[in-house]
């Protein structure tokens, strides 16, 4: 199961940090396991400084939008707690994680540099400015074919446990080499640099918060993997939510629509019990005035299968003997005119009246106002109870500090327009 924590719409912002698909090892110092449960009030406008230079609108979006500032803030506590989670549960810890990790580290900082260091230069695709001699130095080095075999085995396993037939062509194996080639050109510069001192301490602690929150997403993901049985409702759970919510009951559903069927095969007005119970909305003109469950001219295969199989069993003037249920609910069935034509050029059609007993429910998290079916509902919103229950547990368990608000820096002026 996926948890429903949303993706961050920050975060997403910082996406096109990390274009590069490559990646490799990294110096003793940078293994150090990043701790993920805590971030500061500077780090989070710092975050969204970066999602500004994308898009602009961001800013503008968060000032006038307090609501979306604290939404913000609840969902990086929410990726921090699991992926503290997932850290304490040893996620980070797997070869082919551990790897993972190092790599996306390479490949935001690989990607920052090559950024920084050619800032201003014409466009070139990323790496575009490392040469051909660059890329054969590194091969000629000893020990990096065998980092890149431990790099593209990690890659192809990752791969592999979300597509299983996926296969590495020759070319791509070969793309993948090249990219990971300057990746750690650009990473052993970056690094040489930085203990120089010739990289800004801003600049280098951006890159390094990026790298914490892709990490982050990384570790995040593989926990959520994981939680189906930790969020899973059963059946005897959903039982007992409608014992304590009987008006939703499909049971209780199911037996007023046997009495309503009961009085139908009595041979009560059908009309009259479709106005009186049935909670179909078709039932209803727009003025208002209800037409008895009447469907005229029904073409064949308008209606559900097992709705209209149960109709056209039926001689005209029957109401069938059982009820039918579907999705929508139960349904009280009378057939008012077998299928057959009216005239020669006509299309087969019948007609039908029914009472509907509907066992949807609306969802008031959905903005869309659509209904659901009952039990569905509830499984989905004990579920939604038991995921926030267990990120709180997290948050609490693993200490995760978030600050409860931020600045939003003023957008930059725009350039006044000249009249010509």
């Amino acid at each position: 199961m996926e948890l429903r924590v949303s993706k961050l719409f920050i975060l997403c912002c910082l996406a096109a940090v990390a274009v590069v698909t490559a990646g490799g090892q990294v110096t003793d110092a940078a293994k150090t396991a990043n701790s993920f449960n805590s971030i500061t009030r500077a780090e989070v406008e710092m975050l969204v400084a970066n999602a500004a230079e994308s898009n602009p609108k961001i800013l503008e979006m968060l000032a006038e939008d307090p609501e979306l500032k604290r939404k913000q803030i609840v969902q990086i506590r929410q990726l921090l707690a699991l992926a503290s989670q997932a850290q304490k549960e040893g996620m980070s810890a797997d070869p082919t994680n551990r790897q993972e990790l190092e790599n996306i580290r390479a490949e935001i900082l690989a990607v920052n540099y090559d950024k920084m260091l050619n800032k201003g230069k014409p466009a070139m695709p990323a790496f575009g400015y490392i040469t051909t001699a660059q890329v054969a130095k590194y091969w000629s080095e000893t020990g990096h074919e065998a980092e890149f075999a431990k790099f593209l085995d990690a890659k192809i396993k990752l791969l592999g446990a979300e597509m299983p037939d996926r296969k590495i062509t020759a070319e791509e194996r070969e793309q993948a080499r090249d990219v990971f080639a300057k990746t750690q050109v650009y990473l052993a510069e970056y690094e040489s640099k930085l203990k120089s001192g010739t990289i800004a301490k801003v600049a280098a602690a951006n890159a390094d918060l990026v790298v914490k929150m892709q990490q982050a997403q990384f570790l995040y993901r593989l926990l959520s993997e994981k939680l189906t049985e930790r969020t899973n409702v059963t059946d005897a759970e959903i039982k007992a939510y409608f014992a304590a919510h009987p008006e939703i009951d499909p049971n209780r559903k199911r037996a007023a629509a046997q009495r309503i069927l009961e009085r139908a095969k009595a041979g009560e007005d059908f009309a009259a019990l479709a106005n009186e119970f049935s909670e179909d909305p078709g039932n209803i003109a727009e003025n208002g005035a209800k037409s008895g469950g009447s469907y005229k001219d029904v073409p064949v295969g308008r209606m559900l299968a097992s709705f209209e199989s149960a109709a056209l069993a039926l001689q005209a003037g029957q109401v069938a003997p059982e009820l039918v249920e579907t999705e929508h609910g139960y349904h009280v069935i009378k057939l008012e005119r077998k299928l057959g034509k009216k005239r020669a050029s006509d299309e087969a059609t019948y007609d039908v009246r029914h009472i509907l007993i509907s066992t949807k429910v609306e969802n008031p998290d959905d903005p869309s106002g659509s209904s659901v079916p009952a039990g569905e509902f509830v499984r989905s919103k004990l579920s939604s109870e038991k995921e926030t229950a267990l990120i709180a547990k997290y948050v609490l368990e693993n200490n995760v500090q978030v600050p409860d608000d931020f600045t939003v820096p003023a957008p930059a002026a725009k350039p006044p327009v000249r009249n010509r």
